[in-house]
């Protein structure tokens, strides 16, 4: 079978798992706000989705993701997911002899889509407490050159969960415009983030941030997201757009909607997020040889080490997937660190939380001597 449909088949088992708990993906499944839904719903009833979208998404979305984001001089280019938008600045910008500078970990498919286009992606280890799990300047700085085409911060970091402060985010902004590279500010998780700080408030040029309702709204299935960069750079990334004819009707309602209620919504979400992150960090250290390296996270999930248990992530994956609950190997993320640690969504219902710090003791046990073969995505 392809590696293409054996993945497939692997999420398509997932889904139709009944009452699986999504502990693996980062994605919301606090029940969604009434308005949200509400507009969701006249939206359906309209009948709004029989006609393409504007290219760009609703003037009206538009707007109030440049206002939500707080930045001036800027349009937001509405797309297919976060995901899409990495993907189309990836075809504007990385061609054959150039460079992608990344963490490692960060978030995989930028990475691929680099290499799609023929650009040598480099991957920086972040992976190391003396440096607090972050990319630092001097790091950055000696990756760069004249070929450095995109450099792609992932912030709060996917999985770490790390939050770069301002200082960083404009000595980064500052190395990217020393060799002219394209700085992409990856802000999937910053609603869940203290202080954090988008890096078009530089006023820099050499900046474009993406942005997802998959997190913080949980919209994940909607696909909705998008590009905000300098006005002069639109047409550049507009022209190479793969969603000609709009996104979705009905998640851009959603997504307006999610914007107008955004301070209350969060604010239940985050005391949900942090109550379970404070369980899951109270059961994981119960663990012998368990840890969590990143506390608090920035992020809406925590990284969990089991190496030092001597338990492998894939088998402790496999051993809560039997009692259906889904959690994700480091693999997922990085070939150089995978072996050590799983990453636990948090921004989840309370009781998905708890089941897993129950199931904790018994499936350490039991991954002790699970052979795991079967592929994990």
């Amino acid at each position: 079978m392809s590696d293409a449909l054996v993945r497939n088949r692997y999420f398509d088992e997932l889904c139709a798992t009944p009452d699986l708990a999504w502990l693996g993906q980062n994605t919301n499944h606090i029940p969604t706000h009434p308005s949200v839904k509400a507009a969701m719903i006249a939206s359906i009833e309209a009948g709004e989705f029989n006609a393409y979208a504007p290219p760009l998404g609703f003037e009206s979305l538009r707007a109030a993701i440049i206002a939500d984001l707080g930045v001036s001089g800027a349009e937001a280019m509405v797309t297919d997911g976060g995901v899409n938008a990495l993907a189309t600045i990836c075809k504007a910008r990385c061609k054959p002899g150039t460079t992608f500078v990344t963490s490692d970990p960060t978030w995989k498919w930028p990475c691929l889509f680099a290499r799609q286009q023929g650009a040598e992606v480099i991957e920086l280890p972040i992976y190391d407490a003396a440096q607090q799990y972050k990319m630092t300047p001097e790091q950055l700085r000696d990756a760069v050159d004249e070929r450095t085409a995109v450099i792609y911060l992932v912030d709060p970091n996917n999985p770490l969960g790390v939050r770069y402060t301002q200082a960083e985010i404009e000595a980064f902004v500052s190395i990217a415009e020393e060799c002219g590279a394209l700085l992409v500010h990856d802000c999937t998780y910053r609603d869940f983030a203290e202080g954090h700080y988008p890096a078009l408030k530089t006023g820099s040029q050499n900046v474009v941030v993406t942005v997802s309702f998959s997190k913080w709204l949980g919209l994940a299935g909607m696909r909705i997201g998008a590009l905000i960069a300098p006005s002069a750079m639109l047409d550049e990334f507009a022209g190479l757009a793969t969603g000609v004819l709009g996104a979705s009707v009905i998640a851009q309602r959603a997504a307006e909607a999610g914007l107008k209620i955004k301070a209350e919504w969060m604010e239940e979400v985050r005391a949900i997020d942090n109550a379970n992150k404070a369980d899951i960090h109270a059961a994981i250290s119960a663990i012998p040889g368990f840890s969590v390296p990143v506390y608090p996270s920035h992020g809406n999930f925590l990284v969990v080490e089991t190496i030092g248990g001597g338990i492998a992530p894939e088998a402790l994956v496999a051993a809560y997937l039997k009692q259906g609950v889904m959690i994700r190997q480091g693999t997922y993320h990085t070939q150089r660190f995978g072996d050590r640690f799983v990453k636990i969504s948090t921004s989840v219902p309370r009781e998905w939380a708890q089941r897993f710090c129950a199931l904790l003791p018994q499936m350490v046990e039991e991954a002790r001597g699970l052979d795991v073969s079967s592929a994990q995505f």
